[in-house]
C-alpha cells in the first residue's frame, strides 16, 4: 500500500511539474577528450566541477537577465549536457540543451584558460535559454549571446566599443553594443524582444518596443558615439565572429 500511495504522489507531481514547467534541471560535463593535449588542460585549469558550477551560475544569471525566473517563461529541459570534445573550427556550438567546446581551442588559447572558459559558458548557456523560431536573423541571436558576456562583465579587452561596427546585426559583440543602447532606450528591451521571437522575428519588433525603424535606430546610435553608417554595400560587410573579439577590430 506505501508502494502504491508513494508511486500516486510520484505520478501527481510528475504531472503537476509538466503543466507548470517545474523539473529537476541536472548540469552534466562529459569530457571526450580526456586523452588529448587540451582535454587534459581541461581537467587540470577548469575541471568538471568548476564548469558543471559554471553552468549552473550562468543559467541563473541569463534567466534574471531575460526575465526567465519563472520556470514556466524558459524551455523545459531536464538537463543541459556539455561536452568536450576534440574538433577544428568553432570555439564552441550548441544544439538544444548540448553544448559543445572544442578541445583544440582550450589546448591553444593563450591566457587565462579558467576566465575564458567562463566567458565561453556565458555565451553557450544564452543560447541554450534564449527564444528564437524561424527566420531569425542569425547575427542578433549571436549577438544576445555576447550581450550576456557584456553585462556579465565577461568580455574580453578588445571587445567592440559602443559605436563600432558596420551595420546593426553584423554579429556578437558589434551587435551586443547596438543592444545595450536600445536597452538604454526603454529598459527592459532586450527581454521583451526574446520573448517576441520565440514565434518568430521581424524587423517591425523594433518599430513596436522603440517606436522607430531598426535601421533608423542604428543611424542614431552611431551618430551618438561619433560614427558613421557603413558605405560598404551590406553584401560585402563581413558578419563578426567569436574570435574577432580578441583581435580589435
Amino acid at each position: 500500500m506505501a508502494d502504491y500511495t508513494l508511486s500516486l504522489v510520484s505520478s501527481i507531481f510528475l504531472i503537476v511539474a509538466s503543466l507548470y514547467g517545474i523539473t529537476c534541471l541536472e548540469f552534466i560535463v562529459i569530457n571526450n577528450a580526456k586523452t588529448t593535449p587540451g582535454g587534459i588542460r581541461f581537467e587540470k585549469e577548469i575541471g568538471l566541477k568548476y564548469a558543471k558550477e559554471a553552468m549552473e551560475t550562468t543559467s541563473k544569471f541569463i534567466w534574471n537577465m531575460l526575465n526567465q525566473n519563472d520556470p514556466k517563461d524558459r524551455r523545459v529541459m531536464d538537463n543541459v549536457t556539455m561536452y568536450i570534445s576534440e574538433y577544428k573550427g568553432a570555439e564552441a556550438f550548441t544544439q538544444a540543451n548540448k553544448i559543445n567546446v572544442s578541445s583544440v581551442y582550450l589546448e591553444g588559447y593563450q591566457g587565462n584558460l579558467t576566465w575564458e572558459f567562463t566567458s565561453l559558458v556565458y555565451h553557450e548557456m544564452t543560447h541554450v535559454w534564449q527564444s528564437f523560431g524561424a527566420f531569425e536573423p542569425i547575427m542578433l541571436i549571436e549577438g544576445i549571446a555576447d550581450y550576456t558576456i557584456l553585462k556579465a562583465n565577461y568580455y574580453p579587452p578588445l571587445y567592440a566599443k559602443p559605436g563600432m561596427g558596420d551595420k546593426w546585426d553584423q554579429g556578437y559583440d558589434f551587435t551586443a553594443r547596438f543592444l545595450e543602447y536600445c536597452e538604454g532606450l526603454k529598459p527592459g528591451f532586450v527581454p521583451t524582444l526574446n520573448k517576441m521571437m520565440n514565434i518568430t522575428y521581424k524587423e517591425e519588433y523594433f518599430v513596436d518596443l522603440l517606436g522607430k525603424p531598426v535601421n533608423q535606430l542604428w543611424k542614431e546610435y552611431k551618430a551618438k558615439f561619433g560614427g558613421k553608417p557603413s558605405t560598404k554595400n551590406s553584401n560585402t560587410i563581413r558578419e563578426r565572429r567569436y574570435s574577432d573579439r580578441y583581435l580589435g577590430y
